[in-house]
């Protein structure tokens, strides 16, 4: 038993404890138990656990961040993680190379800046490290190898009851209860799998790029790349560093802006112009400056939006693509680009231009979604089509009853922030409009 079940599986029965939430919330522990949804029944629940604090789901830098500014705060809260380590994604889902695509001063998270001798640029290495003395300072220790199978607001008891599962287990399931809820398990939870005529028939390799390492197990081969975001780009060329053969699909338009203009990262300088001029008129700028640096684009089959980088950002999440290398190597040509994929027989793939080509492997870097939808039962604060807050940023980091949304702003790390602090700050305001002083109560 994990030291949260087991600490309150303890208050639970105690007296002096159940005074206390019987007068604050109007039922005892037992009765909690009673009355569960149908569905509740298909696993036999044998325990119920009251939680004082908040429930976070997600151990990602949202989480940590979340549970930080709530420990300031003086609120302790349980956090819950599916994998068996903190920042599962990056630890266990991306590939060697990868470092930030921003400043580190823009990625890192509240209380705790990266540290100093840092490159601007921190390594996946280096990032998990930071995150890692992150919790240890805010002494953050999350539930690993727990699944939320469902979460619901009881009306009746005015608490959230969600069930836990151990992962990759059918057995028991536990439900905790609390008065708040932070659904905090991020935008890339579940990985994209494209429908594309003869993929599963490929007898080559195929892999999602949540499963790809490095480009040197794919030396001498020749690799098609689906997808040109900031993923799919850095991939190419790391098989290209690797000796492979890489080609990629580029089916939408896309923006390419370099990571850095005029001696700055691009992304602080767009931040900068953003405090004086009006977004159109920054993606202008970013738009001449990156045409006068890499030329057209679109010769090479990267064709631009109408819609300029910024605004798209805004309008519909989509991020452009930081270019650190892939370009030149698909101007020199070590980089081939093709239109999407009209079918795939054996290992023969034809585009829709009817061009065709033989590959030994598929990278499919066709990102990832949210996957609240399948286990929270509301349709208040999160959209039933992608999992994200309805309302636009900054507003989607809270619902009703104590529900709370954060990093699915579509704005990295800064949007975590910004959400862990508004969530803390929230809470605390909560339990002293109440008398009950964090750090007392809890």
């Amino acid at each position: 038993m994990d030291h949260w079940s087991e600490t309150e599986g303890k208050r639970a029965h105690d007296p002096i404890f159940q005074t206390y939430f019987s007068q604050n919330c109007g039922h005892h522990v037992e009765d909690c138990c009673k009355g569960r949804s149908a569905d509740a029944a298909v696993t036999p629940l044998q325990r119920c656990i009251l939680v004082p604090g908040p429930i976070i789901v997600g151990a990602g830098p949202s989480g940590l961040a979340v549970a930080a500014c709530l420990k300031e705060k003086g609120v302790d809260s349980l956090i819950f993680e599916r994998s068996n380590c903190i920042a599962s994604l990056w630890q266990l889902k991306t590939y060697d190379r990868l470092s930030l695509h921003l400043p580190r001063q823009f990625c890192e998270l509240p209380l705790m800046p990266f540290p100093a001798d840092y490159p601007i640029y921190p390594s996946k290495k280096e990032f998990v490290a930071y995150l890692e003395k992150y919790a240890a300072r805010f002494g953050i220790c999350p539930t690993y190898n727990h699944t939320v199978v469902c979460a619901e607001y009881d009306v009746k008891r005015l608490l959230w009851r969600v069930r836990m599962q151990a992962t990759g287990r059918t057995g028991e399931e536990v439900e905790y209860m609390s008065r708040w809820l932070v659904v905090a398990t991020g935008e890339n939870a579940e990985v994209v799998q494209p429908e594309i005529s003869g993929l599963k028939e490929f007898k080559g390799t195929v892999m999602h790029t949540s499963a790809y390492k490095t480009g040197r197990v794919f030396a001498g081969k020749r690799v098609l790349v689906v997808g040109c975001g900031n993923s799919g780009m850095e991939v190419c060329l790391d098989l290209c560093n690797n000796n492979a053969h890489p080609h990629i699909v580029v089916r939408d338009t896309v923006h390419i802006l370099p990571r850095e203009m005029l001696g700055q990262s691009t992304f602080g300088l767009s931040m900068w112009l953003l405090k004086w001029l009006p977004v159109h008129v920054v993606d202008l700028f970013l738009l001449l400056v990156a045409r006068a640096m890499l030329g057209d684009t679109a010769r090479l089959g990267l064709k631009r939006p109408t819609v300029g980088p910024l605004e798209l950002k805004s309008l519909s999440g989509k991020t452009p693509v930081l270019d650190v290398g892939t370009f030149a190597k698909i101007r020199s040509g070590d980089i081939k680009v093709h239109p999407g994929i009209k079918r795939i027989s054996g290992r023969q793939v034809v585009f829709l231009d009817t061009s065709s080509e033989d590959f030994d492997a598929i990278v499919l870097a066709t990102g990832y979604r949210s996957n609240v939808p399948f286990w929270l039962k509301d349709r208040e604060l999160f959209s039933e089509k992608d999992g994200l807050p309805r309302k636009a940023f900054p507003n989607g980091w809270k619902g009703e009853r104590g529900l709370y949304s954060a990093g699915l702003t579509r704005r990295g790390l800064m949007g975590t922030s910004l959400d862990a602090r508004r969530i803390a700050h929230d809470v605390e305001q909560q339990l002293r409009a109440e008398g009950k002083y964090p750090g007392v109560l809890l």
